[in-house]
């Protein structure tokens, strides 16, 4: 099929549902045939990224590649991967992808620079911060990074393992606390870094979208952008 998606998704599932819950709301349809094609990949046995990268815990690769050329096989001609701290390995990735790979830290970079503010704070898990897969683009541009301490940062994991848990409710009101706190040190905008934040303060988000940068709408975003243009072409 002509500009079908495939989603590298199951880290977690409930980040993927998102992005797909998101192609549908961003998507302009009038029927079912107009919404862009998507085919998911969720297999949740990715072993944790975090883990892979800060505890010496098994590596994601080989399982991410494996369903990568799954997703081609099943006719994908673009993936995209609803996980921040798995872009880590992204170039592998790339190196092994026979289709377009869209990168969702470029995807959110851009709208960082769309936003025009200079003081950005992020909500990213440990790994992804340690890795620097954001500060460094951020600073490359000028801009100040700002980022939990790391009492406030444990604090960040805490409410993603507590959304992964399924305890909604208590995930939402830790990360509301330490965006607040980013706010106060003087963010003007904060990145969600990770494709489960925003699962978790959407209600936030909903009230206040331009103080937040959703990393998972960016994605999403550069594949309508992608699939308009293929089929332009």
């Amino acid at each position: 099929m002509k500009g079908l998606i495939g989603v590298l998704g199951g880290m977690g599932p409930a980040a993927t549902a998102d992005l797909f819950n998101k192609f549908i709301a961003f998507t302009k349809a009038n029927c079912d045939q107009e919404h862009i094609p998507l085919i998911i990949s969720s297999i949740p046995n990715i072993p944790d990224r975090t883990q892979a990268l800060m505890h010496d815990g098994n590596s994601p690769l080989p399982l991410m590649q494996n369903y990568l050329h799954l997703l081609e096989r099943a006719g994908a001609e673009c993936i995209v991967i609803p996980c921040n701290t798995a872009h880590y390995w992204f170039s592998q990735l790339k190196e092994s992808c026979h289709v377009e790979l869209l990168s969702i830290i470029d995807s959110t970079m851009q709208e960082v620079v769309n936003s025009k503010k200079k003081n950005i704070g992020l909500l990213a898990t440990n790994a992804t911060v340690y890795m620097g897969l954001y500060q460094q683009k951020i600073e490359e541009l000028g801009l100040n990074c700002l980022t939990p301490n790391k009492e406030e940062q444990q604090k960040v994991m805490k409410s993603i393992y507590l959304l992964k848990s399924g305890e909604i409710e208590k995930a939402e009101n830790l990360m509301k606390e330490i965006a607040d706190q980013l706010f106060k040190q003087g963010a003007e905008v904060i990145v969600l870094g990770c494709t489960e934040v925003p699962v978790i303060l959407n209600k936030e988000i909903d009230k206040y979208k331009d103080k937040y940068i959703d990393s998972t709408s960016a994605l999403v975003h550069a594949g309508i952008n992608w699939y308009q243009k293929r089929q332009r072409n």
